[in-house]
């Protein structure tokens, strides 16, 4: 009960402000996810009257059709290829500008991407769209990266999961009112397709001018730059009126464990054995988000949903945004309460039955009508189940993982790792389902089940730790090997002793 009221006391309106402004980045990152999707064939169209307007043989439809087919494509990948490449940088722009001027400085990539892809009728609309894009994916991959990262520093342990997961939530709102201002009778039209891309500018302003109202983060002001003083008038500006002394004790411990790290690189990160069971815990979650499979059952909905003889099947596909939605408002909620490790395993092995569902239900498509149906029900479940765990956990969790030192490399390698994947998936996906057919989904059952297995026996749990315990957790994990001792929960990270 104490511990109830703790939590809630715990939870100002600074706080609430902080998160809720640093998650704006985080909307705007599923805003531009979901935001090409919708007015696909129409922007399509836009190309081929742009490109047939500039070519010299204005009868050869095919090459023109080709053409818009290669430049359709580079709009919807360059987003990925754009976070692949700025997730690097993560830890370096918000080590030197510290979280709050880093997270007002990248937003003028958003900007910039925003007003390109608006003004795109104006000039060559593939040229300048494609170019918006890829500004907005370097934007994002950043934000990626520094919304988790600030919003862990400024909770409080009790809530930081919940806290963490509404990176998470921001972002499927963000697909989700995409998918709805899309549609063809409010933005997804022909001439207001511009305005439709060109919004996705306007959240950045907002954090902009909110921003200036957030305290920078405590951790990073003590920690990175020993402003004590500093850091305590924050904590009691996110906290409240309550005694800092045990968070500021926990913060001078990491801060001394820092200094004797000195400045971890993404280099460093990869040669020190000290990092190295965090980081592969930390990049196979990343992987597994991607690898999953929920990207390809977003591609394949809407045929699922026409082939159900369904009349409008983007309302469907919408109803899918939906379930994404109030199923990533439940896991801030639980996740507190029945913790990372548990919810992330709940999460894989029901989207790894649902694969199976959507495999056999597939395959019987032709035979047995009402199998459409039973396809629709393991989507929606099975971005429930995603949501649940897979989804959420792995942007907040490596920032538990690892100490002040290692963070900002940490986060920027497993970005970079999310970011590539999402990248392979994105151009694979289609030529792989088209080769596999219905059967394309047991390819992700058996990855999911490899990922169900890994997290059961080397994936630790962190819920309620302090990022001190975590760290002296790993530390205990690491002299109890060494001495051949039983090992404990947090050896699940580790190596046999064999090795």
């Amino acid at each position: 009960m104490d511990g109830k009221v703790k939590q809630q006391k715990n939870l100002t309106g600074t706080l609430v402000f902080a998160v809720f402004t640093a998650v704006l980045a985080s909307f705007q990152f599923g805003y531009g996810i979901g935001v090409i999707n919708a007015p696909q064939t129409i922007i399509e169209a836009h190309y081929g009257r742009v490109l047939l307007e500039n070519s010299e043989n204005k009868t050869d439809e095919n090459a023109i059709s080709s053409s818009v087919t290669m430049y359709w494509s580079l709009s919807v990948s360059v987003f990925s290829l754009g976070g692949m490449v700025s997730s690097f940088f993560v830890g370096w722009i918000a080590d030197k500008l510290g979280r709050i001027k880093a997270m007002m400085a990248v937003n003028t990539l958003a900007v910039i991407g925003a007003l390109l892809m608006g003004f795109a009728p104006l000039g060559q609309s593939h040229a300048l769209v494609i170019a918006g894009r890829l500004i907005t994916g370097l934007y994002c991959g950043l934000a990626s990266g520094l919304v988790p990262m600030y919003v862990g520093e400024i909770s409080p342990t009790a809530l930081r999961g919940a806290l963490g997961t509404l990176h998470q939530l921001a972002i499927v709102i963000g697909i989700l009112v995409s998918q709805v201002v899309g549609l063809e009778f409010i933005l997804g039209s022909k001439e207001l397709w511009p305005v439709l891309l060109g919004l996705s500018g306007v959240p950045a302003v907002i954090q902009t001018i909110l921003l200036f109202f957030c305290p920078e983060s405590p951790r990073y002001l003590l920690i990175k730059h020993g402003k004590l003083e500093a850091a305590k008038r924050n904590l009691i500006r996110l906290r409240g009126d309550y005694d800092p002394s045990k968070d500021i004790e926990e913060m001078k411990k990491e801060k001394e464990e820092a200094e004797s790290e000195k400045k971890v690189s993404i280099i460093q990160l990869f040669r020190s054995a000290n990092y190295r069971q965090p980081l592969i815990v930390s990049l196979v979650l990343h992987i597994s988000q991607q690898f999953s499979g929920i990207n390809g059952i977003f591609y394949y909905s809407t045929s699922i949903f026409a082939k159900a003889e369904i009349s409008q099947p983007v309302y469907a596909t919408i109803g899918v945004g939906v379930v994404n939605t109030i199923f990533t408002i439940l896991s801030v909620f639980v996740v507190e309460k029945a913790g990372r490790r548990s919810l992330y395993l709940v999460g894989l092995g029901g989207m790894c039955i649902c694969a199976i569902i959507m495999t056999i239900a597939l395959t019987l498509l032709n035979q047995h009508a009402w199998m459409s149906y039973l396809s629709m029900v393991a989507i929606f479940l099975f971005v429930a189940f995603f949501e649940i765990g897979p989804g959420p956990i792995p942007w907040f969790i490596v920032a538990e993982l690892f100490s002040q030192g290692p963070r900002p490399a940490a986060m920027a390698v497993s970005g970079c790792c999310n970011w590539t994947c999402n990248f392979i998936i994105g151009m694979c996906f289609q030529y792989i389902a088209e080769a596999c057919g219905p059967y394309v989904y047991i390819i992700f059952a058996v990855l999911l089940l490899i990922f169900f297995l890994f997290t059961y026996f080397k994936v630790p749990e962190t819920k309620g730790k302090s990022f001190d315990e975590i760290s002296a957790e790993f530390r205990k994990k690491k002299l109890s090997t060494h001495k051949g001792l039983k090992t404990t929960e947090m050896e699940y990270l580790g190596t046999s002793t064999d090795a």
